[in-house]
């Protein structure tokens, strides 16, 4: 009976996977045609109610803009058959179609969240040494086995998880990250990168894996970019935008931003540089005062904070770029996602945190599997508090609500993942991060209930119990 079952199962994903890969090449053909059409697919396949309206949506934000309609045109057009053939299909099949209704299942199953993806550091090695980097207190010793590290994307494909984005350290440091990223070609992956190891050879295979995506690291232009991360950085990126674009790959770039790159990294010329260097997404990342020589000053100011809480949409809506703000863009994804609740971070020595800048933890990935870890005490706490804060503006609990990680570390027992790491929870630094949290609630506060005007949002921040 299970065998017929499982039979029945394999059928029926083996139809879904051949329409879905015709409904794509369709697609190609005349995108402004058809893409409505295919759109009618989201109605026949097993995914909640709230994903067909979100692709219905989709669909008409492609119709009425034309900046999504250049985006996504150029994103199908642009691209290399293989790139589309593994990246796009295992993200947006594998992953979102077919992966979150499986991480429900095994959710209810196990009696723990499965998140939709994890954040995993082969090595801590760097060829860099950036002022302060995230990751720059870590050991640079510190790598994960090819063994544990497959073991791991098989175990998280039996929960429904084909994503992983990977960091470091510098991730093409690691002598077998494509033997790895092969292995797992059902998988999409996004690698943080400076970009100066991409040259000729490595973009090609990045092509001839077709299931990776690289996202460059830039600081803004070539004086602020080697500024912070060395002599001739900024170039060697740039070459690799170069490279990647000429072969048709899907790259983007990941940036800090600081109160002193804030204007120039959101401004029209540098994100119309982006696109033109083939720039198809970004990570805003706001400065975090943890790693190597945390300076909180670095950290935007509230007012830039809330100027950013209006520009970053505007650009989604007028330039062919999707950039994420993951600290303003709370209420897209319902306040804070880590703690296994949509991600969280695996780093080179195997500690699993919550997140790339808390760097607590309590279990480590090479002596149990990917379900016990998710079983987290510190995983527990984190998802009984979220959200932080009922204003959506306020989602993290590093620089939002630092009241919430300290009770969470203390309720789970969790210890510094390295030498520094406990600053943000007491000391000058914690006490600089309190103040800026109670600056930008009084702001956060004011620009939340201008949104919410339809449906009052209750000022102040409390917690989940």
């Amino acid at each position: 009976m299970y065998r017929e079952k499982a039979n029945l199962e394999f059928a029926r994903n083996f139809v879904k996977e051949q329409v879905l890969r015709q409904a794509i090449g369709y697609f190609e053909k005349d995108p402004e045609v058809n893409l409505p059409k295919i759109t009618g697919l989201a109605k026949l396949l097993p995914i909640k109610k709230k994903h067909k309206e979100q692709a219905e949506q989709l669909a008409l934000a492609y119709q009425q803009n034309p900046t999504i309609r250049s985006f996504t045109n150029r994103l199908f057009t642009e691209t290399h058959p293989n790139i589309k053939q593994r990246l796009l299909y295992n993200w947006f099949i594998n992953a979102m179609i077919f992966g979150i209704p499986k991480q429900e299942q095994m959710s209810q199953k196990h009696g723990v969240n499965i998140p939709n993806f994890f954040l995993l550091d082969p090595t801590s090695a760097c060829n860099l040494a950036c002022n302060g980097c995230w990751a720059g207190k870590y050991s640079k010793t510190n790598s994960l086995s090819f063994e544990r590290m497959d073991r791991l994307f098989t175990e998280a494909k039996e929960l429904g998880i084909y994503w992983t984005v990977m960091s470091g350290g510098e991730p093409f440091v690691y002598p077998r990250l494509f033997e790895l990223i092969n292995k797992h070609n059902d998988m999409s992956f996004m690698i943080y990168t400076n970009g100066t190891l991409i040259d000729k050879e490595t973009a090609d295979k990045i092509i001839e894996m077709g299931n990776l995506s690289p996202a460059i690291s830039l600081e803004g232009w070539q004086e602020r970019t080697d500024g912070r991360r060395g002599a001739g950085t900024f170039d060697k990126a740039i070459k690799a935008m170069d490279l990647l674009k000429e072969r048709g790959a899907i790259f983007g770039v990941s940036i800090t931003v600081t109160r002193d790159n804030v204007m120039e990294v959101t401004s029209d010329d540098f994100i119309d540089f982006l696109v033109e260097k083939g720039v198809s997404y970004g990570w805003l990342f706001h400065y975090i005062p943890i790693g190597r020589d945390p300076n909180p000053d670095m950290m935007v100011t509230q007012e830039q904070r809330a100027y950013l809480a209006e520009r970053i949409p505007y650009i989604r809506a007028n330039k062919p770029i999707m950039l994420g703000d993951f600290w303003n863009d709370g209420e897209m994804t319902g306040g804070c996602i880590a703690g296994g609740r949509r991600y969280f971070h695996i780093n080179a020595a195997g500690d699993v945190e919550p997140c790339g800048f808390v760097h607590f933890a309590v279990d480590n990935i090479k002596d149990k599997s990917l379900l016990e870890v998710l079983h987290s005490p510190l995983f527990a706490s984190f998802q009984k508090h979220q959200p932080f804060c009922e204003n959506l503006l306020r989602p993290c609990p590093i620089i939002d609500n630092p009241d919430a990680l300290r009770e969470i570390v203390t309720e789970s027992g969790a210890r510094p993942t390295h030498p520094g790491a406990e600053t943000i929870l007491d000391g000058p630094t914690a006490g600089s991060l309190d103040q800026k949290a109670e600056r930008w609630g009084v702001i956060a506060d004011g620009i939340w209930k201008e949104r919410q005007k339809k449906r009052p949002a209750k000022s102040g921040c409390q917690q989940s119990a």
